[in-house]
């Protein structure tokens, strides 16, 4: 299965970037350049979905539209794809 959440991305004082995810409490990724960040991220979302689909009642959050995102000076949106195998033995 694909889930896919907007994260909000921005570049830290020391130049580089992190973001955190709106949906996904807790949620955020940093890197040295945006493509490194977007694979920290992928990663964060990843582990962070798992660990919620173990738990005995799941409840993943709905997905936030990017146009209800308010984002202050210099942030931006990317939204990140990652998928999870739910059955073992499942190929997509």
């Amino acid at each position: 299965m694909t889930f896919i959440y907007p994260i909000i991305f921005h570049e830290n004082e020391k130049g580089r970037i992190e973001g955190y995810f709106p949906d996904l409490d807790g949620c955020r990724a940093e890197g040295e350049t945006l493509e490194l960040a977007v694979r920290d991220a992928m990663e964060a979302e990843y582990n962070w979905i798992m660990l919620e689909l173990d738990d005995e009642d799941p409840e993943l959050p709905p997905v936030s539209h990017p146009e209800d995102l308010e984002l202050k000076e210099g942030e931006f949106i990317r939204n990140i794809s990652v998928k999870v195998r739910l059955v073992e033995g499942w190929e997509e």
